[in-house]
This record gives C-alpha cells, structure tokens and sequence, in this order.
C-alpha cells in the first residue's frame, strides 16, 4: 500500500520510526516533511499529503504534530478527506471502522512511538462496516452542499 506520512516539527521521530515500520512492513511511504526540529507550519505538510490521498496517488495518510489536533483540522479540510484523530489503539481502529477515514492523526507528545504503531497498525488493518455508510454520505452531502 502507498502511505502519505507528515509531520511537523514537533513530530520528526515519530514520523521516522513509523515509516520505518511502514516499509519493514512492505509499505511504500511517501514522506511529506519534515525531517528538522525546526518549528513549521503542520498544515504547510499535513494538506499536500492529504490531497495525494484525495487524489488516488496514496491509499493512506498518517500526519503527526504535537497532539494531532492541528493536524487533524488541517486535513479535515481537503475536499473528500476523513481525518480521524487517535489517541489509543481502539480510536485508531475505529476511525477505520465507523468513519473509513483514509488518514490518521496522531499526537507525539500524547503517544510514544511504539502506541503509535500499534495504532497505525490497528488502522490499516481494520474494515469499514458499512452499516455506518450513511452518516458518510450525509457528510458527503454537506460538503457538496453550496452551504458549506
């Protein structure tokens, strides 16, 4: 599978040692920043990886900052993205299977890096059950909506 990963500064290993999972896993990840502890912007990173998801040219996103919220609204912007934001295993897992949202937000200074594997992991393998179908097509519909 084709991974979108971000982070900020905030996040920079992280981001490291889970695209190093990624791959040990037989992921491609595309990695959108940052690599510095030097302060940025999260959405500077976290939107660009989200439009590559939009767009087909990655299956996943995982975008990490401090908490996770800002990358979290950042995404949650992109035109036909769910973002969920995580804090534990279970939220990851249900991020996938309640709201089938092709991006994960992660807190660094929330979770150590080796919860936050097993919450990616937790993400990519969980299904969506369609039984939640129609709170995503409301959504849908808002976002299509000239109200928006």
């Amino acid at each position: 599978m084709r991974i979108a990963i971000a982070a900020d500064h905030a996040a920079v290993d992280h981001k490291a040692a889970l695209s190093a999972h990624l791959r040990g896993l037989g992921h491609e990840v595309v990695d959108f920043g940052t690599d510095s502890t030097a302060s940025c912007d999260y959405p500077d990173l976290g939107i660009p990886a989200c439009q590559a998801v939009a767009r087909g040219e990655c299956a996943r996103g995982i975008l990490i900052c401090g908490t996770g919220i800002g990358m979290s609204i950042a995404a949650n912007k992109v035109p036909g993205i769910r973002c969920g934001l995580a804090h534990s295993v279970d939220t990851a897992r249900l991020a996938a299977n309640h709201n089938n949202a092709q991006v994960l937000a992660l807190g660094a200074r929330i979770v150590d890096a080796a919860t936050a594997i097993a919450m990616i992991d937790a993400f990519l393998s969980t299904p969506f059950e369609a039984r939640h179908q129609r709170r995503l097509d409301k959504i849908a519909a808002y976002e299509k909506s000239p109200t928006c």
